[in-house]
């Protein structure tokens, strides 16, 4: 693993070509574009690359359960495509996703669980997809965001990004794999500092640490990770596929995966409504716990009676 800063000239000669086909709207290989500019979802395709960006910069992409089914849905339809062999999960907007919509979690009222993120198709996953995918880490990935990224075969992450579970402020268990996969990437020790603390983690000591493949400056993760993708096309897939099956088996074993995830929802899905939706309130009513700052966090008093209000 290293530093993508080693080769300026060639990643920005791409990105800078790359940008040009989106921005003309040309397809790739006599391919219709397709630019999802209304919805929360934005697909491109560069040949055989496919790119799908989460789309809502205006809260900085954290995800809700309606952008959460548009993401499902668009991983399925790349899944389906014979003519797409690699995909790229990035955000629009200078960050990658920042958590779930805490407004959302927020509205709970003890009746409406299909708003909380442990009840939505991404929780239920075992892999992200069948055939790989790069993240390209820009800005804030943080909880659930954290846990996209994790899913990912790549990782490849801009100097100023930061990754993290920044919702052990607000009481909001892991529950989209993030228990299972972190350890599995670096280790037991490392892991637990993660996930007790909340900390973030920047790109030079994720790199350190094994958590990510590469950084690169900023700005140019998207670049970087298409030009990493394009690089992949030009195997033989079938061999690639089985290689990529064989090595996630290895490293989880598909029966002890499928307990581990289902453990982490039996273990954890009640604390959303016990702690979850308190701090989600608080953070939507008082501010608390917003860049990322964690003092006042514990005294959490909020009453049931009031979840059912609008808090948008």
């Amino acid at each position: 693993m290293h530093s993508l800063k080693r080769l300026p000239g060639t990643i920005n000669r791409y990105y800078k070509y790359y940008l040009k086909r989106c921005l003309t709207s040309k397809s790739a290989q006599n391919r219709e574009v397709e630019v999802e500019k209304e919805k929360n979802i934005a697909v491109e395709y560069f040949e055989s690359v496919t790119t799908i960006g989460i789309n809502c910069p205006q809260k900085k992409n954290c995800l809700d359960s309606t952008t959460v089914q548009e993401l499902t849905d668009e991983l399925e339809k790349f899944e389906n495509d014979e003519k797409s062999v690699v995909g790229v999960l990035h955000g629009i907007g200078g960050n990658f996703c920042s958590g779930y919509d805490l407004k959302e979690i927020a509205r709970y009222n003890g009746k409406n669980e299909e708003i909380l993120p442990q009840f939505g198709p991404l929780a239920d996953r075992i892999e992200l997809i069948k055939k790989p995918l790069i993240a390209a880490i820009s800005g804030y990935a943080l909880g659930v965001g954290f846990e996209l990224a994790l899913m990912c075969d790549i990782r490849i992450m801009e100097e100023s990004a930061v990754c993290g579970f920044l919702n052990r402020r607000f009481g909001i268990p892991i529950l989209c794999g993030g228990t299972v996969r972190l350890p599995a990437l670096i280790g037991y020790g490392r892991a637990m500092e993660l996930i007790l603390t909340g900390r973030p983690i920047y790109a030079k000591e994720a790199l350190q640490w094994g958590l990510i493949n590469h950084y690169a400056d900023v700005g140019t993760a998207l670049g970087n990770a298409v030009n990493f993708a394009r690089s992949i096309t030009k195997f033989p897939q079938s061999a690639l596929l089985a290689d990529r099956t064989s090595a996630h088996f290895a490293t989880f074993s598909a029966k002890q995966l499928e307990e581990a995830l289902q453990f982490e929802k039996d273990n954890a899905s009640h604390l959303v409504f016990e702690e979850g939706v308190k701090g989600a309130n608080r953070f939507v009513t008082e501010k608390l716990g917003r860049h990322g700052k964690c003092y006042n966090i514990t005294q959490i008093d909020v009453s049931f009676k009031d979840l059912d209000k609008d808090l948008v």
